[in-house]
């Protein structure tokens, strides 16, 4: 894809995502009727996939019946619909006032699921889809974050129906993570900071085991601590890539 062509997807995408947002205008457009009206309508708009419909009725309702009997479903179904409408920083900021206001709330488990959906939503690269370009060196807080929410769903809502898929979820991180890491390692590497290095591949085995990541990781390690002198810490990192990993090159070359 050539430059020209990228302008225009990332103006086109531009256009897409700044036309899902609902803007007070819209909200004052919808029609003046109960609450329970209002979310027939929205619901209806929501069964039929027309987020970008229902998100101003939903809005018109939430700041005209603030405390009405279904305010908080008006907003976990209006978090929903930001996420699939791809408002995700309208989306991030409702979950944001939804778990300062209603902690204890008995559907607190989706709100993080929903925030951990969002935060996956931003860590995904478009452009590296597109363009084939590799960035796994991009700092992965997005990632973090999202690894954060299914996380307390696992330990603080364990038989939540969304902790099997928050697990799921966490083991693809895990590895984006461990990307992060081993290329953060090479980086090191490249410029001879073998400390540097070392410290980030020992931090993948520690943390990121078992992963595709850490066989690399225990190489570097090796080669680190050669040229550290550190012959002890090189020993025990080739006996694991030995038992874990015979097949490795490092190993055949002894």
């Amino acid at each position: 894809m050539n430059k020209f062509n990228l302008k225009i997807v990332s103006l086109s995408l531009f256009l897409t995502l700044a036309a899902c947002s609902s803007s007070p205008e819209d909200v004052e457009k919808v029609p003046d009727k109960s609450a329970q009206a209002l979310y027939q309508d929205a619901k209806q708009a929501l069964d039929n996939g027309l987020y970008q419909k229902a998100i101003p009725i939903l809005s018109a309702i939430d700041s005209r019946y603030p405390f009405g009997a279904i305010s908080h479903q008006v907003q976990l179904d209006l978090i929903y619909a930001y996420y699939k409408s791809g408002d995700i920083a309208q989306g991030v900021a409702l979950i944001e006032r939804f778990l300062r206001l209603n902690p204890g709330h008995k559907n607190i488990d989706y709100v993080y699921y929903m925030r951990g959906l969002m935060n996956i939503s931003l860590e995904e690269n478009l452009f590296q889809d597109m363009a084939g370009i590799d960035r796994s060196d991009r700092d992965p807080k997005h990632a973090r974050s999202a690894f954060n929410d299914f996380k307390t769903i696992l330990i603080t809502y364990p038989d939540s129906k969304y902790a099997s898929d928050s697990r799921k979820r966490m083991i693809a991180i895990k590895s984006r993570l461990a990307d992060y890491e081993l290329a953060a390692a090479r980086f090191f590497m490249k410029r001879k900071a073998y400390a540097a290095a070392a410290n980030r591949g020992r931090y993948i085995v520690e943390y990121f085991a078992p992963s595709e990541q850490v066989e690399e990781a225990l190489v570097i390690m090796i080669e680190c601590y050669e040229k550290l002198g550190l012959e002890e810490l090189q020993r025990n990192a080739r006996q694991v890539l030995t038992v874990n990993y015979p097949n490795n090159p490092a190993v055949r070359d002894l």
